[in-house]
C-alpha cells in the first residue's frame, strides 16, 4: 500500500512541473534547451539521470554482476570517469560555444552547419528516428515488467500508466520541466541506491564482508571457463563509457548549459553522482552470488538464468516494503528521465531537423513549439505500441541502438569540436560507416556480442573521418570562422 501512495504522490508532482514548465516555454529554444539556462546542479543531474535507466538497474546490474562478479565494477568506475567527468571536460566547453556560434540545437543541425551539408541533417534525422524511438520503447518495456512484479498491476495497465505520465510532463513543459523533474528524480536515485546497498550489504555481515563473500561464490558458479573474456570486459566498458559521447540525448545536455563557468562545478557534480549510481547498480548485481545459489537463482523452464529477474527477485525477498517502494522509485526515476530525454531528441528529429517550414505563411508565427508537442505525443504513444506488440524487427533495432547512433555520430561531432581539417566527405563517411559496421557485426556476430559490435562501429570512424579528410578538399576558412569563433 505505501509504495502505491508513494506512486501516486511521485506522478502527481511530476505533472505539476509540466504545467509550471509550460509556463515557461515560449519558443521552440525553451522547449528543446530550456533557453541555454541551465545552472551546474540541474544540468549535471541531468546528465546524470540520462545517463542511466532500468536498464542498468534490471538487466545490466543482474547480467553484468553475476557472469563478471566483481569485474562489473570496472564498469560503473569508466562510467563515471569517461562517461561523465571526461565528457564534461573535453565537449561541454567547445560544444555550448560552437552550437551557439552555429545557431545548432540538435545534433543533424550541428553536423550540418558545422559541415555545410545540407543532406547530411536528414540522414543524422533519420538515423535518430529509426533507432532512439526502439530505445524508448525499450525503456517502456522494462518498466512495465518491473511495475508487474512489484505492484502486481498488469503490464498493459502498467505500461499505460507510464506513458501518460510520462506524455504529459514531456509534452506540456519540454526541457524546462524534464530539467526539474531530472533533479528531483536524480536526488531520489542518488540516496536510494545508498540506502540499497547499505541494507542489503548489512544482511551479509557489512560491505567489507560481502565483498570477500561475493569474491568466494562467484567462481562456484561461474567455473573459469566460463567467465567473460578481457575483449569482452573490455568492449562493454568501451561501448557503456566513451559509447556515451556520440549519443543525442546526452550532449543535448551541453548545449543548454547557461554558461562555459558552469561546467567544472556541473563535471564533478555528474562524476559523483554517477559513482554512487553505477557503483550501486552493479555491485547489486554481484551480490546475487551470495542471496541466491545455482539452485534457486531465477530460470526459465528451460532451465537458463532469467538475468533480467535477479535484482528484481534480490530486491523482492530482502528489503522491506517502505525500502522497496523507494527503489521502485529509484528505478522508476531513472528510466522516466531516459525516457523522456530520448523521446525529446526523437520528436526533434522530425519538427526540427526534418519539418521544411517552422513559419506559418499566413501569420508568420513560429509553429515548431506546437509540434514539438505533437510530436512528442506521437513519439510517446509509437513507444507504448511497440513495448504492447514486440514486433520482432522492432526488438532487433533495440539491440542496434547504442552503437548504431553513437558509432554513427561520435567521430564527426567530436572530430568537429576539435580539428578544423575534417571535411564535408569525411563526415558522410564517419557516420555512414559506423552504421553500416554495427549493423553488419551485430548478425555477424550475433546479439550475445553487441558491446564487441558497438565498439568497432564507435571506434572504426575515428580512422576513417581523418584518412578521408586527408585525401579530400579542406573545408572553405568562412565555415571554420563561424564555427570555431571565439575558441583556441
Amino acid at each position: 500500500m505505501i509504495g502505491i501512495i508513494f506512486l501516486v504522490v511521485f506522478l502527481v508532482l511530476m505533472t505539476v512541473i509540466g504545467i509550471w514548465g509550460m509556463r515557461k516555454t515560449k519558443t521552440l529554444g525553451d522547449f528543446f534547451l530550456g533557453g541555454r539556462t541551465m545552472g551546474p546542479w540541474v544540468s549535471a543531474v541531468a546528465y546524470g539521470t540520462s545517463y542511466f535507466s532500468a536498464v542498468i538497474f534490471i538487466g545490466f546490474a543482474g547480467a553484468q554482476g553475476w557472469q563478471f562478479g566483481l569485474n562489473a565494477l570496472w564498469i560503473a568506475l569508466a562510467n563515471a570517469l569517461i562517461g561523465a567527468l571526461a565528457a564534461w571536460l573535453v565537449l561541454a566547453r567547445r560544444t555550448r560555444r560552437m552550437t551557439q556560434n552555429l545557431d545548432a540545437m540538435t545534433m543533424p543541425e550541428f553536423l550540418q552547419e558545422r559541415y555545410g551539408a545540407k543532406h547530411l541533417k536528414p540522414v543524422a534525422a533519420s538515423v535518430i528516428f529509426f533507432f532512439l524511438l526502439p530505445y524508448s520503447a525499450s525503456v517502456f518495456k522494462g518498466l512495465g515488467h518491473l511495475f508487474e512484479a512489484v505492484f502486481h498491476i498488469p503490464y498493459d495497465v502498467a505500461l499505460l500508466v507510464m506513458i501518460a505520465f510520462t506524455g504529459v510532463y514531456l509534452i506540456l513543459g519540454g526541457y524546462f520541466a524534464i530539467a526539474i523533474t531530472d533533479f528531483i528524480q536524480g536526488t531520489v536515485m542518488f540516496f536510494g541506491a545508498m540506502i540499497m546497498v547499505g541494507v542489503l550489504a548489512s544482511q551479509g555481515g557489512g560491505l567489507f564482508e560481502m565483498i570477500g563473500k561475493i569474491g568466494e561464490q562467484y567462481p562456484l558458479h561461474v567455473p573459469l571457463e566460463r567467465q567473460p573474456t578481457v575483449l569482452t570486459i573490455i568492449s562493454l566498458v568501451f561501448m557503456t563509457s566513451f559509447g556515451t559521447w556520440g549519443l543525442p540525448q546526452m550532449t543535448q545536455k551541453f548545449y543548454a548549459i547557461k554558461n562555459e563557468a558552469v561546467i567544472p562545478k556541473a563535471a564533478i557534480v555528474t562524476t559523483v553522482f554517477s559513482l554512487v549510481i553505477g557503483f550501486s547498480a552493479y555491485f547489486t548485481g554481484t551480490m546475487a552470488h551470495v542471496f541466491f545459489t545455482l539452485e534457486n537463482v531465477p530460470r526459465n523452464a528451460a532451465g537458463a538464468i532469467l538475468y533480467d529477474s535477479i535484482v528484481p527477485t534480490l530486491l523482492t525477498q530482502h528489503l522491506p516494503e517502505f525500502l522497496m517502494a523507494l527503489i521502485l522509485l529509484l528505478v522508476l526515476s531513472a528510466s522516466m528521465s531516459t525516457l523522456s530525454s530520448v523521446v525529446l531528441v526523437s520528436s526533434s528529429s522530425v519538427a526540427i531537423d526534418l519539418y521544411p517550414s517552422r513559419i506559418n505563411p499566413k501569420t508568420g508565427k513560429d509553429r515548431s513549439v506546437a509540434m514539438m508537442r505533437f510530436l512528442s505525443a506521437i513519439f510517446v504513444i509509437i513507444s507504448y505500441l511497440i513495448s504492447r506488440f514486440q514486433f520482432s524487427f522492432i526488438v532487433t533495432l533495440m539491440s542496434l541502438s547504442w552503437g548504431a547512433v553513437s558509432g554513427s555520430f561520435a567521430a564527426p561531432y567530436i572530430y568537429g569540436l576539435y580539428w578544423k581539417r575534417v571535411t564535408k566527405a569525411a563526415a558522410y563517411a564517419g557516420l555512414l560507416s559506423g552504421l553500416a559496421i554495427e549493423i553488419i557485426l551485430f548478425f555477424v556476430l550475433g546479439p550475445a556480442n553487441s558491446p564487441l559490435a558497438a565498439s568497432f562501429a564507435i571506434a572504426v570512424p575515428f580512422i576513417v573521418v581523418p584518412v578521408v579528410s586527408l585525401c579530400t578538399r579542406p573545408p572553405e576558412s568562412p565555415l571554420l570562422d563561424r564555427a570555431f569563433g571565439g575558441l583556441v
